[in-house]
């Protein structure tokens, strides 16, 4: 702190620069209170609109956590704040009421965020709180408006709650139509799938017909009875062929022996004909057997899909009856909706405390700036002035000290500053001089108070 690192040496200061502290001082505040008066008053207005729960509860998906009420007027607000706030919102609101046709060296870019930012929408938390994994629930939304004109604030105010009432009303009217729109052509479309897979399943069954599961026993049984009939004509086949080699190894044939052996080469024929067809259908059903598990893959293929499709279509036909539900609710008003508990009113008074703050606050910068002005002032030109002072600087315990003498002076202003200066009189142990500077300052600031 240079020269300065006592009290005593603090108030010393302040009485050598007294003068320039009060100059400093007064000056600040004439100045803050002459800024302070230079602002235009500002009025605050707000209307209060109650998000009120439905008059009929809407359904519900089985196993989904029930809403409470005013659980989606959170992302609604949200949603309709963004578009009252949006450019071309704005600029209508601005051509509607003629805002600041006594300012027309702003832009419109200026306009729109003065606009912007005297708007503020506030949400009020529901006094049933928030559950866990629940949306935030909401009870009411608070307009608050901040602008020159007291009654252009009120119709600011309450052309927003309106606009948050008419979207609000429309929002919902608009959803619950889109959903039902939307679910339906859901329905369509998931009725073609099924019907189109339930198509493709009654032609690849028509064309596996043959390697169709459910008949996989049938057709090995039959593999069974085939292999037994083709045993037994095969048997047949080689004692036919051993009686016709006897036949045909005797020496001498008779007219009967022709005769049966031809009757032989005939049925030879016949058998080895049924044995032939026997081996093409045991190929052939052996063939369809084989054919059958990659046929079963593909059916239980396509009764997974037909299963997955019936789900969603059960459930899109759920939910659409749901939105038919919601869609009525809506349109008779019977769902969540919002209502103007109190429209915003003209005030009578600007916002307090803006000037006053700017007063006080500008009387005690000026009095820190100025203590700190003759702060550095002493800094610049240190002079050792105390006992002390000396001391610390220069090592050296003065002997004597002398203190100032001044002339004495006739004029009534000179008495009356030694006065001040006498510390022969002091106050609470302070000198006169440091209870007086006190004192005007407290007069400094409640001046500001009150011309503010």
């Amino acid at each position: 702190m240079g020269q300065i690192q006592s009290i005593e040496e603090l108030i010393s200061l302040l009485l050598r620069r007294r003068w320039m502290i009060i100059l400093i001082t007064v000056a600040g505040l004439l100045a803050a209170v002459i800024f302070a008066k230079s602002r235009p008053d500002i009025y605050e207005t707000a209307a209060v609109i109650q998000i009120e729960g439905a008059q009929v509860a809407e359904p519900t998906t089985p196993g989904a956590q029930a809403q409470p009420d005013g659980g989606g007027a959170a992302q609604i607000l949200q949603t309709i704040e963004q578009r009252l706030t949006t450019r071309d919102a704005l600029t209508a609101v601005i051509e509607r009421h003629n805002l600041f046709t006594d300012q027309p060296q702003l832009t419109s870019d200026e306009k729109l965020v003065a606009l912007r930012s005297s708007v503020t929408f506030q949400a009020v938390d529901s006094a049933g709180g928030q559950g866990f994994g629940q949306s935030r629930s909401i009870s009411a939304i608070i307009i608050s408006v901040r602008f020159g004109d007291p009654k252009t604030a009120a119709e600011l105010a309450n052309d927003f709650a309106q606009g948050i009432l008419d979207q609000s009303a429309a929002g919902q009217r608009d959803r619950a139509d889109k959903n039902v729109a939307f679910f339906k052509e859901e329905e369509a479309r998931i009725y073609d799938q099924i019907a189109k897979l339930e198509d493709d399943v009654t032609a690849y069954k028509n064309a596996h017909a043959d390697a169709m599961p459910t008949l996989s026993d049938a057709r090995r049984d039959e593999i069974v009875s085939l292999s037994d009939d083709l045993r037994q004509a095969t048997q047949d086949l080689v004692g036919l062929q051993g009686e016709q080699a006897a036949i045909v190894a005797k020496p001498q044939q008779r007219e009967t022996d022709k005769r049966r052996s031809d009757d032989i080469a005939t049925q030879i024929d016949v058998l080895n004909a049924q044995i032939a067809s026997i081996n093409a259908r045991k190929a052939a059903v052996e063939t369809a057997l084989a054919a059958t598990p990659e046929v079963e893959r593909v059916l239980a293929g396509y009764d997974r899909q037909l299963q997955q499709l019936q789900g969603q279509y059960d459930n899109v036909t759920q939910r659409m009856a749901e939105a038919e539900t919601t869609q009525r609710l809506a349109e008779r008003q019977q769902s969540e909706r919002f209502t103007l508990l109190d429209r915003a009113l003209s005030p009578e008074y600007a916002t307090g405390g803006g000037k006053k703050k700017i007063a006080i606050a500008g009387a005690i910068a000026s009095l820190l700036g100025a203590i700190g002005l003759a702060f550095l002032l002493d800094l610049a030109k240190p002079v050792v002035r105390t006992a002390a002072q000396m001391q610390r600087q220069l090592d050296l315990e003065p002997v004597v000290c002398i203190p100032e003498i001044r002339a004495p002076k006739g004029r009534v202003g000179s008495a009356a500053l030694r006065l001040i200066d006498d510390p022969k009189r002091p106050i609470f142990g302070l000198p006169r001089f440091a209870v007086l500077a006190a004192a005007t300052t407290l007069a400094l600031v409640l001046m500001a108070a009150v011309i503010g």
